[in-house]
């Protein structure tokens, strides 16, 4: 069964701040690539919401309804609930996850 995706507020961030990474650091060309990769990545759950392993970081601490997959240099971290997929963070995998947690929960 195909899934709905929404991707959060918080994650459409995470993609303006990679944008804006890649456009100044690297090129355009990098940007439209990566975030390619991204879109294509993310589609592919509609049809498979299950192939993603729960990060290690959240099974750790027992949010096992979260779930991630891995897109290029980039993590995307989603939850499943009935036939929805909500995107909830997009990062470079080298992000230290925790503190990434750790400010996500003291901002709110």
């Amino acid at each position: 069964m195909a899934s709905r995706i929404v991707i959060l507020e918080q994650a459409q961030q995470d993609l303006f701040k990679l944008k804006h990474y890649l456009m100044e650091h690297f090129s355009e060309n990098t940007w439209k690539e990566t975030y390619a990769k991204i879109k294509t990545s993310i589609q592919s759950l509609r049809n498979f919401p299950e192939s993603g392993g729960i990060p290690p970081e959240l099974r750790e601490v027992h949010f096992t309804q979260y779930r991630q997959i891995i897109s290029g240099m980039n993590r995307i971290i989603y939850e499943i609930h009935d036939d929805m997929i909500y995107i909830h963070i997009i990062c470079d995998s080298r992000t230290d996850f925790t503190s990434l947690l750790m400010k996500r929960l003291l901002r709110y």
